[in-house]
């Protein structure tokens, strides 16, 4: 149907490539039944428990596996769906990004199987955390035993990318080819297979047969079964003149054909045509032909302040606001433009710019100077590189008008065409120079000095003629009304105050043409539009000094995580996107890997390797970088990692779980300890869980007393006579019984407990004060280790009240916002269209007025903070102030 002009691909279920997940966010979930079994589903109205494995930082793998506690593993994420709770269980060794991404699939599953309203809880491997939530969940398996290792299995094998080979397929028998991959070699009338390990391509020729095609295909699959490769191995088929980006970088370069550019642009555009006429909308499907100028691009808000420096060795020159839009093209400059969007802080757009003809010590001192201003506004700014020739729509728009002159006035520019011996060709303002109008807009009117010559005119345009004190406008017959009136103002900039002569084409006067040198015969110039492509993000590796990059296909900005550094292409700009959490020392090297990026791209993309360059930390992203998400500003003010964002974005939890735990045992002992006494504790709450479920007796005073005096003892190492050091099933006993007095003295009151995610106390008011350890009991000793973690949200079943003080000075706050420390209840919700910065996120009730306070909170603050911490905790998220 598609008449050959896709690239076609295979999937096996369980083991989808990445761009084939892209297609179905958050995942894929495959359902029971299906042809086979004559579309048989599960029954509807009946409910089933299961549990599911996730895979993935970006694509995510959801797989159910047996509700089993053997399914477990330390390595791995799960999510167990109950009817009334969905669980989410974080191996202690898992990623913290297939925890975030984890989440999203919970997130599907309320919304798709629980109608949206179920409850959301967080157990995390080996830690002591949300017992209560703990103690469900190993219930739920029918009491607690320790999880075994994980198993290798299928799904674990990563296969290896290799150094591709490349096979030629004649006569459906498959010849090594040894010699290096260039594109010269890909003959049109023949197949060839691309074995790169983990990925192979049959690559097509436009010329061969059907029945050539086939028997390719054919000896791929017999490929496949005598090098015993395993069924993960994906198979892709490429046509000539289609090939994608992961195809064409497996070779040394690949030169950019036009003609099958072109070919390309026209077979989507067919298909796009067919799939219409079947009432399918294709999305973009005429975007890839349109020009750049045809819609205005975001540019950053106007009224801000314009510093321009130009780079004279070590030193810069601050440029005069008369001479703000003059680029010489031997001289460097930096551009800083300060301003404010919206009611938000200060932003700012940093860029140094290249002349063409510009040194590179002037060029090296731009960048660290550049660099210096960056660092010294702790990388607050979008910090970019133009070469003069690639300026960007935004950068454009600052100057108005921006004027592009010839030579330069630096001392190293000149010291370097005095000793080559160069014409000095720099602009001077009694001299003769010509100066052409092409742009329409204020994004695309930048000005350009040519050669004075008359061959240089095109009707096409508007031309500004200087000759010594005489300033002449010509006006092509086929330029627009809005460069007839550019050129009047570029007059007025380069000679302000003097008399303009016009002269339409046809009409020029003798003075106008001896300035040029006489007439000459001139033609009309071929304006060349940038095409507009899809934008590309990627993540990237540096493997023996070579990039390499992997594309995140149908990217948004879930995709920005905060561990990572990504680089988005748009054809036009390169942004190197840094995450907060990324080390200083990597953000350094933006540039650099910006640069690898781009020399790899121009070899395989077409690609200008002077493409504008920049680098973006997260929290400072520019409108014209946000304008290829749909960009959500609430999400730059929620901090920690992409776990803990993902859970307070979504479910509106915060999770202050580290990555290791204190105690004898480890994490993995740890988590021993939780809902194997609960079992023992509490068998009325028990259900038939099947073989799994391990023996348990009554529970009962006796097992009370001995589980005081297991924490007594744990807590009480004084006591307890010398003997060889623990052994680490040991370590498991003392967190056990912590977890077992837990889950006893609060089994009344957790049933009425309120429940706010991880942070939920495990019993009521009375239950808090029962087990706040006095000072005569023997459980005081080891109250802080019992409360390790009492900076968690609610401070758990220990919290206290009273009132803890921001961390962010009242001076901070008032310098970020103008003076002000107090603020509107809209402006300090966490879901606010329009945050507060400056302040301490984790104590928001405390910016507002006392009015204000009362009327939210309906009590003073007085009131409010005299209250258990679990109170306060439940209240600020009942009104979105956590």
């Amino acid at each position: 149907m598609l008449g050959g002009r896709a690239v076609q691909h295979r999937e096996l279920q369980g083991y989808e490539s990445d761009k084939f997940l892209s297609y179905f966010k958050p995942c894929i979930i495959p359902l029971e039944g299906g042809f086979a079994s004559g579309f048989k589903t599960p029954e509807e109205d009946k409910f089933e428990t299961r549990l599911y494995i996730c895979k993935g930082k970006r694509a995510i793998r959801v797989k159910e596996v047996p509700f089993a506690r053997s399914s477990l593993n330390h390595d791995d994420v799960f999510i167990l769906d109950t009817e009334k709770k969905i669980y989410q269980f974080n191996g202690a060794n898992s990623n913290i990004q297939e925890r975030a991404k984890a989440l999203e699939a919970i997130q599907h599953l309320k919304e798709t199987y629980h109608n949206g309203v179920c409850d959301v809880a967080i157990v995390d491997d080996g830690k002591l955390q949300a017992e209560s939530d703990s103690g469900e969940f190993w219930v739920l398996f029918g009491g607690f035993a320790p999880i075994g290792k994980k198993a290798i299995c299928d799904d674990d094998v990563v296969l290896e990318t290799t150094a591709p080979k490349l096979y030629s397929i004649n006569n459906g028998q498959l010849k090594l080819e040894d010699t290096v991959l260039t594109k010269s070699i890909l003959e049109n009338n023949k197949c060839f297979l691309v074995d790169c390990g983990s990925d192979l391509f049959i690559w097509v020729g436009r010329l061969t047969q059907v029945e050539e095609r086939k028997a390719a295909s054919a000896a791929v699959e017999e490929f496949i079964a005598t090098q015993n490769r395993p069924k993960t191995t994906r198979v892709t088929r490429v046509i000539q003149g289609y090939e994608n980006h992961t195809f064409k970088s497996k070779f040394e370069s690949w030169p950019v054909n036009s003609a099958g550019s072109a070919g390309a642009e026209e077979g989507r555009g067919k298909v796009a045509a067919l799939l219409k006429q079947q009432g399918v909308d294709i999305k973009g499907a005429s975007k890839s032909s349109a020009p750049v100028d045809e819609e205005v691009p975001p540019l950053l808000e106007g009224d801000g302040k314009l510093e321009v420096y130009c780079v004279n060795g070590s030193a810069k020159t601050a440029l005069p606001k008369e001479e703000l839009g003059k680029f010489y093209s031997g001289d460097c400059y930096i551009v800083l433009y300060t301003y404010h969007s919206g009611d938000k802080r200060e932003e700012f757009y940093l860029t140094y710019w290249i002349g063409k003809d510009s040194i590179p010590e002037d060029q090296e001192m731009a960048f660290q100077t550049a660099n210096s201003i960056w660092n010294s506004l702790k990388g607050r700014p979008i910090l970019g590189r133009i070469y003069q020739g690639k300026e960007p729509p935004q950068f454009i728009a600052l100057f108005q008008p921006m004027v592009i002159l010839k030579g330069g006035i630096s001392s190293g520019y000149q010291k370097f065409v005095e000793e080559k011996g160069l014409k000095d060709e720099t602009y001077s303002g009694d001299g003769i120079a010509l100066f052409r109008i092409s742009g329409t807009s204020i994004h695309n009117n930048k000005v350009l000095q040519v050669d004075a010559v008359s061959s240089n005119l095109s009707p096409t345009d508007c031309f500004v003629l200087q000759s010594g004190n005489s300033m002449f406008t010509w006006i092509g017959n086929a330029s627009s009304y809005e460069q007839q009136q550019w050129a009047a103002k570029v007059a007025e900039f380069l000679k302000p105050g003097v008399a303009v002569k016009h002269c339409k084409e046809g009409t020029e006067s003798s003075a106008f043409w001896f300035a040029l040198g006489g007439k000459q015969n001139y033609t009309s110039r071929n304006a060349t539009h940038d095409v507009v492509r899809e934008p590309h993000l990627y993540t990237f590796s540096l493997r023996n000094g070579k990039l390499e990059v992997t594309e995140i296909f149908n990217f948004s900005q879930d995709d920005l995580l905060t561990e990572d550094m990504m680089v988005l292409d748009t054809h036009g700009e390169v942004f190197v996107w840094m995450g907060q959490c990324v080390d200083a020392k990597e953000k350094q090297k933006a540039f650099e890997i910006g640069q690898k990026y781009a020399e790899h791209a121009a070899a395989f993309e077409s690609l200008s390797p002077d493409v504008p360059l920049y680098k973006v930390v997260e929290g400072n992203e520019p409108c014209f970088f946000r304008t290829y998400f749909s960009w959500d500003n609430t999400r730059s003010v929620i901090h920690g990692n992409s776990f803990q964002k993902k859970l307070s974005l979504l479910f509106g939890m915060r999770s202050e779980s580290g990555s290791k735990s204190s105690g004898d045992g480890g994490p993995t002992q740890r988590a021993s300890a939780l809902a194997a006494l609960s079992s023992a504790f509490n068998p009325s709450s028990q259900k038939n869980k099947g073989n799994d479920r391990p023996k348990s007796s009554d529970g009962g005073p006796t097992q009370r007393a001995s589980a005081m005096a297991a924490l007594t003892s744990a807590f009480n190492p004084s006591a307890k006579p010398k003997s060889p050091p623990q052994r680490a099933g040991q370590g498991s006993q003392r967190a056990a019984a912590v977890a077992a007095l837990s889950n006893v003295l609060t089994a009344e009151g957790s049933s009425q407990s309120p429940r706010i995610g991880r942070s939920s106390p495990m019993a009521g008011d009375a239950d808090t004060a029962e087990l706040t350890p006095s000072a005569a009991s023997p459980l005081s000793e080891g109250a802080s280790e019992f409360s390790a973690d009492k900076d968690a949200p609610g401070d758990g079943a220990l919290s206290e009240g009273g009132r803890t003080e921001p961390d962010v000075s009242v001076e901070q706050t008032a310098n970020e916002n103008g003076g002000e420390t107090t603020f509107s209840y809209d402006r300090l919700i966490s879901k606010s269209t329009n945050p507060v910065r400056g302040i301490d996120y984790k104590r928001r009730e405390t910016y507002l007025s006392d009015s204000e306070f009362q009327t939210v909170f309906g009590i003073t603050k007085e009131e409010f903070y005299q209250q258990p911490g679990w109170k306060q905790e439940l209240q600020k998220r009942k009104h979105d102030l956590f």
